[in-house]
């Protein structure tokens, strides 16, 4: 049995090497630990990336409107705002009054392993189920990680919507946790989704819920689009996701948003889109040992959020083998440890559109699904910027396809928090409300 627990941890940044020169005790939960595995060949394009510095809810900056928050949710309570206020409440792992409010529109649940299958084999998977009556199901797929369905944040979030009534299935994307996206990882996922559906205990009516987090929340709106789920869809949703894979690489490496303005990106985009690239940046018998070498930084960030003393011993052997490779390798690594994005990405800029050129990695060019669209982002992200939901939305919209879109401050890439106006917190819940209760 397992009660309710919540979703974000505060701490310091995970992405990329550690920022400050000694080890810390304390760790971020709003960014990516990264293991990198060998470039896929076949099966489509492929394309090892990051998944996007997971979301949080801004946990200290609700404390001061969350009695507020409460209250009006118990006044529209039959909308659903009760519970999806309590459901924020918990991802912002509240306390104090808050959390004992929402405690009461929350409850208990089972959780077990299995394996699901499809039609390349048997997926690893999770299963959340509530104690007592259950609303509608949900598949969540992770971003690109390691630890696949066992990522400590990927199981708090399916452990929340557990609590407020939502039967959750988690499955491991394989090639996701080799940081490879290709035309398979949709596969799976429509493949997850319809082993869902035909769970009649769960799924009484045929249909689920489909949410992606990331990278996986556009690979997810492609897969709700295939004729087989076409009518088994009750909505799917794309938490922080991109809507046009090429642009988004792109601006990872220029800081130029496709509205033509400018923000710089994070650096950890530019590491990822190398190791993808680097047989074609430096000569045949540079590419094996600059990948070692990008492996063991991204092993640095992965192991951040477990182990803060390793992560930094980690780092620092990235640095020395960088002092040990031949150029051009060595300049490449150069401008990695000292995230040298401006040098960096004008290298790799040639090689993005090619990279992620296959419309089935990008829901706005890809068919669009019949269900619901919601979009949540992040304004301040600068991996996936907010503005490819926008757009995703304008696309999705202009073809027929009802789109809930959201983009809020309440969710951020950032480190400095902002006070939060009650309306943005209203429009969060509201968001929430409108898609717990599809």
């Amino acid at each position: 049995m397992m009660s309710a627990s919540r979703f974000a941890v505060r701490g310091t940044p995970l992405d990329g090497a550690p920022d400050d020169p000694e080890p810390v005790e304390e760790s971020r939960f709003d960014a990516p630990e990264v293991e990198m595995g060998e470039r896929e060949t076949g099966l489509g394009a492929s394309l090892t990336l990051l998944l996007s510095r997971a979301m949080r809810v801004r946990r200290k900056a609700l404390a001061g409107v969350a009695g507020l928050l409460l209250l009006a949710a118990a006044i529209v309570a039959a909308n659903g705002h009760l519970r999806a206020a309590a459901f924020v409440v918990q991802a912002a792992g509240m306390q104090g009054f808050a959390h004992t409010a929402a405690a009461l529109e929350t409850g208990e649940f089972d959780e077990r392993a299995l394996t699901v299958p499809w039609r390349g084999g048997q997926l690893r998977a999770r299963m959340y189920v509530p104690r007592g009556p259950s609303d509608r199901a949900m598949l969540l797929v992770p971003g690109v990680h390691a630890a696949g369905v066992d990522e400590p944040r990927l199981v708090q979030f399916a452990r929340d919507l557990a609590s407020v009534r939502h039967t959750v299935l988690t499955v491991e994307l394989a090639d996701l946790t080799q940081y490879r996206i290709t035309a398979r990882t949709t596969d799976m996922i429509e493949d997850g989704a319809l082993w869902l559906s035909q769970q009649q205990p769960v799924a009484p009516d045929g249909r689920v819920g489909m949410m992606g987090i990331s990278f996986a929340g556009g690979l997810s709106i492609i897969a709700a689009s295939r004729p087989s789920l076409r009518d088994r869809v009750a909505f799917v949703m794309s938490f922080g996701g991109h809507g046009d894979l090429p642009r988004t690489l792109r601006y990872l490496c220029t800081g130029m948003r496709p509205d033509g303005s400018q923000r710089p990106p994070h650096d950890y985009g530019v590491v990822i889109i190398l190791l993808s690239v680097a047989d074609q940046v430096v000569p045949p018998d540079q590419v094996e040992p600059l990948r070692k070498v990008i492996l063991t930084y991204l092993e640095a960030s992965r192991l951040d959020l477990v182990d803060k003393n390793e992560s930094w011993n980690t780092y620092q052997r990235a640095r020395a083998m960088t002092a040990s490779l031949p150029d051009p390798s060595k300049t490449l690594m150069d401008y990695v440890n000292d995230r040298d994005v401006t040098h960096l990405g004008s290298i790799l800029l040639p090689h993005v559109t090619e990279l992620g050129d296959d419309r089935m990695l990008s829901p706005a060019r890809d068919a669009a699904p019949a269900a619901p669209v919601y979009l949540l982002h992040g304004t301040d992200d600068n991996v996936i910027p907010a503005i490819e939901s926008s757009l995703l939305a304008d696309t999705l919209r202009a073809r027929g396809v009802t789109v809930r879109q959201l983009a809020t401050p309440l969710i951020t890439h950032a480190e400095v928090d902002r006070s939060p106006t009650a309306s943005a917190m209203w429009r969060l819940v509201s968001f929430w409300a409108s898609l717990l209760g599809e």
